[in-house]
């Protein structure tokens, strides 16, 4: 997404460090791309982790590429919020192409050296495309809310971090205005995402120490 504000703390670059080591076995063995998802609720960390991961893992020698959940979102961040306050009921997944990902990794892992994929340019609350190659690529990183649901991931990743422990990082982020009824909508997400936790393989705990999912 462009217009994305990453704050990437000594913490996001420890948690990914610590899922690093706990995928790269898997990573070696896997004879197609390997695909990480992480997920968790808003402010959470998941795009500072899901681009230090990036980070980590191409120091390593494994060229990777991130896609960022926000650029699949029906309509751009200003009008989708918009379309919150017509009727909350309007918050979840459905807000989210999420098949639309689930085809990008479909082409990704059949064999295409490119993908057309969203992106969203925040200021200007549009949705373009862009064309990413993929020569080279062993591992795909997909972060958002809701990508603990998709099929055509080798491991799910959950920051198991709710509206609460978030709250700073948020307010730091100002992508919304922080009132009662922005609590209201996490409040809602919450309630959805944290349900996607017993789905998941690895959660990076309020510590951002990682553990399997027992």
């Amino acid at each position: 997404m462009i217009g994305d504000k990453l704050n990437i703390k000594t913490e996001h670059i420890f948690a990914a460090g610590e899922v690093a080591a706990r995928v790269i076995s898997d990573i070696k063995v896997c004879e197609s791309i390997f695909v990480i998802s992480i997920a968790g609720e808003s402010g959470a960390g998941k795009s500072e982790i899901a681009f230090s991961l990036s980070s980590h893992l191409k120091k390593k020698g494994y060229p990777n590429v991130v896609l960022q959940q926000d650029d699949y979102f029906v309509y751009p961040p200003k009008t989708n919020a918009e379309m919150r306050k017509k009727d909350i009921r309007h918050v979840g997944p459905s807000e989210v192409h999420l098949s639309l990902i689930e085809q990008n990794l479909t082409d990704i892992l059949g064999g295409e050296k490119q993908i057309t994929k969203p992106l969203v340019v925040y200021d200007e609350d549009r949705i373009s495309s862009e064309t990413i190659s993929l020569e080279g690529i062993s591992i795909v990183i997909v972060e958002g809310t809701y990508t603990t649901l998709l099929n055509q991931v080798n491991c799910h990743v959950f920051i198991d971090r709710d509206l609460h422990d978030t709250r700073e990082a948020r307010g730091q982020r100002s992508r919304e205005v922080q009132d009662a009824y922005l609590e209201k909508i996490l409040e809602i997400e919450h309630r959805i995402i944290s349900s996607h936790r017993m789905y998941s393989d690895l959660i990076i705990t309020r510590d951002y120490g990682v553990k399997e999912n027992g």
